[in-house]
């Protein structure tokens, strides 16, 4: 067991979430029971995990996609049931995006360049300032098809191709869930392929004019590996049951 304010406190310096310019309002969202014996861990807040952590007897759910995104004008529909729904049952909501993203140790992004066997040679995908993302690099280049059988194969995930640029890649970046803004920054520094969660038409553009090689695994599979990371962080330090709620979009 571990109080409550005891683990906030934890969460916010480990992932360190007053650095980061982030419409989400990254820590302790809704407050519930003052002692946290089980965490539920999912990456977005909806009915759905909250009534399976509840359903669980967790008594704390983190999440990477909170609820509440620039202030909380009308608590009315959706919010409304969210809301009673975590209040009802006591259940604290956490919430860490950006700061789960972009941390060097349990980050989606970092994750997805171990998916690849790549520790990170610096950082990229510069959002207000901030780099959210990481670059790493293989020993020796690889046709784009194999990287992609790769992360399908341990993201348990479809993923899509666009071998614009390089069929061959040797410097992989990776910007989880919404990152195709870093299609530019990934050509300008030489970045032969860019592994991100979602591809719009625009993108698609952009990556064929610049040219630019793009992998895209899905912004929900690529943004379950901080949740799980952190997960196993919180478990290990503070000896608490720990439980991953999957509720997958196949976005």
């Amino acid at each position: 067991m571990v109080g409550r304010d005891e683990l906030v406190e934890f969460l916010d310096g480990y992932l360190r979430t007053n650095e980061f310019p982030d419409k989400s309002s990254n820590g302790l969202q809704v407050e519930g029971k003052v002692e946290i014996q089980k965490v539920a861990f999912a990456v977005d807040t909806t009915l759905r995990t909250i009534e399976k952590a509840v359903r669980d007897k967790a008594d704390m759910l983190v999440v990477h996609h909170g609820m509440i995104w620039g202030g909380l004008d009308y608590v009315t529909g959706i919010h409304y049931k969210r809301l009673k729904a975590l209040i009802e049952n006591g259940l604290n909501l956490y919430a860490a995006h950006l700061p789960l993203d972009a941390h060097p140790e349990v980050g989606n992004n970092v994750g997805l360049l171990k998916l690849l066997g790549l520790e990170p040679r610096g950082a990229f995908g510069d959002y207000k300032g901030l780099s959210i993302g990481f670059w790493g690099e293989f020993e020796e280049p690889l046709p784009v098809e194999e990287v992609a059988g790769i992360v399908s194969k341990k993201l348990n995930a479809g993923v899509r191709t666009y071998p614009f640029g390089k069929r061959d890649v040797r410097t992989v970046g990776a910007v989880s869930g919404a990152g195709a803004f870093a299609l530019e920054e990934a050509h300008r520094k030489g970045i032969d392929l860019l592994i991100t969660g979602e591809f719009g038409h625009a993108d698609y553009l952009t990556a064929v004019d610049l040219p630019q090689s793009v992998l895209v695994a899905g912004h929900y599979a690529t943004e379950t590996l901080g949740v799980r990371a952190l997960m196993d962080v919180v478990a290990e330090r503070f000896g608490v049951e720990t439980m991953f709620i999957d509720d997958p979009t196949g976005l």
